[in-house]
């Protein structure tokens, strides 16, 4: 019997759900993915609607559905079981919450109940190459189960409907209106929220089988038995790349134990490892990793997962519906997505669907512009590649980590003005170009080999993307010169300029608050 069979037979049910999981993941290596179909469009009018908006999906939607429901708006969230946080803790950094408070979502004592867990500082380390600390990164633990029911309260208390145990199964779409069928009933709503995430079935038709541009496998456990420790790895390396893959880790202190994840970035090649296997390496390393024996531990639960990334961000062709959070695409490519995304872009999809509701504005061309192209997002794709390994490519054992300690180092050097954006999935134009320019200046044998590794074509198109940053932030920068006057145009085109407006400050990344 294998060690993850062994550990993950204590944990009921898991090593079950982890092979459905990889049954999941299977099909995307093998492209064997079945197209639904769960859109469709009517000619009818629709019996007037009884909701302004319908969220499917509740562990995230509940976050854009309080939002709106606190503003007014007729909102119904629709949840396939019971709306419920995990047991596990979402980690991000303090500052990115206060927008919970900002939008009168929790208060600041419901916030403070909501952390579990802080800790500092958190590491990078990189196999034979730099180590460093940063503080207030990623470095608090929120509990999941507090914080929906927290927010379940304030919907609900605002007038929101909330539905369980409703899995979405079709929607129609009307000229006035989508109608959403689930097992458990129809509902009918001016505009359709999908907030079901990477495997959505809206996701699934959309796509019409398009193989990601990239996937990132992630295993991992919480557990007790480790030696008392209060800090955290954001980003940590100690072996060599081996079997086309570089293992990178995380680390946090949890309220039942310790966190630990490993994860890589590669292709959806056929070739690649399941979750099984991955889980398998993952158990084989751990001991080395955190410096104790596996039989030390106790396993409180298992993590994993895989998270499909594509270049571009998910632009729906049916009028009334707009995708949020990870149904979106709308992500890093370095990151996983999920809570931290989708709280960076709460208050501008909560302005924007406000906005849209307002002017109504619900048709596919206006609602594209709440999930726009963003050059800050594009960029990230260069480093991804450079940290994965092509099936058939030769790269040096360490040269993954030696690439890694060089930009670090200089990203360091440069201040945390530089590195802490960076760290939170923040891309702006003059700190990437100072980085660069330092890690070419200081290592241009590792810009050489790195080349060869991700292409010409790679490279060219970051090239675009990375005079597009630059291009985004003077945009940004004049455009808010202007708003102002902007205030007396229609209500269709002052909702375009606001859209135009929040692209250029998210796509160049001056949203960030450090």
């Amino acid at each position: 019997m294998s060690l993850t069979a062994q550990i993950l037979s204590q944990l009921p049910g898991t090593l079950e759900t982890l092979r459905r999981a990889d049954l999941l993941w299977q099909s995307y290596r093998d492209s064997s993915l079945p197209v639904v179909t769960v859109i469709q469009e009517s000619p009818e009018l629709l019996t007037q609607p009884d909701w302004d908006v319908i969220i499917c999906g509740g562990t995230l939607g509940i976050l854009i559905g309080a939002a709106l429901a606190e503003r007014g708006w007729r909102v119904a969230l629709l949840e396939r079981g019971r709306l419920r946080g995990r047991d596990q803790e979402w980690n991000i950094s303090r500052q990115e919450l206060q927008v919970l408070v900002e939008l009168g979502l929790l208060s600041d004592a419901q916030l403070e109940q909501a952390i579990v867990t802080e800790y500092n500082p958190a590491r990078l380390s990189f196999h034979k190459g730099i180590e460093l600390c940063v503080e207030n990164v990623l470095n608090v633990g929120v509990d999941p189960v507090f914080l929906l029911e927290a927010l379940k309260e304030k919907f609900l208390a605002a007038g929101g409907h909330l539905v369980e145990q409703a899995a979405f199964e079709t929607a129609t779409l009307h000229s006035n209106g989508v109608s959403i069928q689930t097992n458990s009933g129809s509902f009918r709503a001016r505009l359709l929220l999908d907030a079901m995430g990477h495997f959505s079935p809206i996701v699934r038709q959309a796509r019409q089988g398009q193989r990601p541009d990239a996937v990132c496998l992630v295993v991992g456990s919480c557990a007790q038995g480790y030696a008392a420790n209060q800090t955290g790895d954001l980003f940590a390396s100690f072996t060599p790349i081996q079997d086309q893959r570089q293992y990178f880790w995380e680390a946090f202190p949890a309220r039942d134990g310790r966190t630990t994840y490993l994860f890589t970035y590669l292709d959806a090649d056929p070739s690649h490892p399941s979750l099984e296997a991955l889980f398998e390496e993952y158990l084989h390393l751990l001991p080395d990793y955190q410096g104790v024996s596996l039989d030390q531990l106790q396993f409180q639960r298992a993590l994993f997962g895989f998270f499909p990334c594509y270049r571009q961000p998910l632009k729906l062709s049916w009028n009334r519906m707009l995708a949020v959070g990870d149904s979106s695409g709308n992500q890093s490519p370095l990151s996983f997505g999920g809570f931290g995304a989708m709280i960076r872009h709460l208050r501008r999809l909560t302005n924007g669907t406000e906005a849209a509701l307002q002017a109504d504005l619900l048709d596919a061309q206006n609602l594209s512009l709440l999930q726009p192209y963003q050059p800050s997002l594009a960029v990230t794709w260069l480093f991804q590649r450079a940290m994965s390994v092509g099936v058939n490519q030769n790269l040096a054992p360490n040269q993954i980590n030696e690439l890694l300690s060089g930009v670090f180092g200089q990203m360091d050097e440069l201040g945390d003005a530089v590195l802490k954006p960076f760290l939170q999935d923040v891309v702006q134009f003059p700190a990437l170009t100072q980085t660069m320019l330092r890690v070419a200046i200081t290592h241009p044998g590792l810009v050489l080999r790195v080349l060869p590794q991700v292409g010409v074509v790679t490279l060219l198109e970051w090239l675009g993307h990375y005079l597009l940053l630059a291009t985004y932030t003077g945009l940004y920068r004049a455009g808010r010169r202007i708003q102002p006057w902007m205030q007396s145009l229609s209500a269709s085109d002052h909702y375009r300029f606001e859209r135009w407006l929040e692209a250029w400050q998210y796509g160049s990344g001056q949203d960030y608050h450090g």
